[in-house]
């Protein structure tokens, strides 16, 4: 009863400050609200008169970057469509672009997610976006950049922060 009582105490002390170190992001000019799992996670662009959506680093903008865009699409085009359609029209032209894969997204608000890789001022780079569909005429795109190592590293974190996007 002892150990049991011991391994529910350390195992509440570990989880204790990754519950603490999470804060949600909301602003009065977005219409929705997420978790930043880590107080790493800095807000570098407010929305404001000029502009409209959040810019976040962690740490350092080579670290990861995230930007948040709401997309007003047709009804019934899919993320997965929307993403094709990123990839072809804009993803493609990045220097040493190579595509990656396309995964489905579980999350409060369900869609797909792309993976790429690019080179920026000679480093390789990694890129993953989050396609959420909030309804069949709004999907949100939540792009993550930085350093291929880097970003592979808080792959976790960056699935929480799409993982917990919901609108207000």
């Amino acid at each position: 009863m002892r150990r049991i009582l011991a391994f529910t105490l350390v195992l509440i002390g570990l989880m204790a400050p990754v519950a603490l170190a999470q804060q949600l992001y909301t602003h009065e000019k977005v219409d929705y609200s997420f978790e930043l799992p880590s107080p790493t996670w800095k807000a570098i662009l407010e929305p404001d008169a000029a502009h409209e959506h959040p810019e976040f680093v962690y740490g350092d903008r080579l670290d990861g970057f995230l930007t948040i865009r709401k997309e007003v699409v047709d009804a019934g085009t899919s993320p997965a469509a929307l993403a094709r359609r990123d990839q072809d029209l804009r993803l493609r032209f990045l220097p040493g672009f190579v595509e990656g894969k396309e995964e489905n997204f579980d999350g409060r608000l369900d869609g797909v997610t792309i993976s790429y890789e690019f080179v920026r001022t000679g480093k390789p780079m990694l890129g993953r976006t989050y396609y959420l569909q909030a309804d069949p005429r709004t999907i949100y795109a939540l792009r993550f950049t930085g350093l291929r190592d880097k970003i592979s590293r808080i792959r976790n974190q960056t699935d929480l922060i799409a993982r917990t996007f919901k609108l207000k």
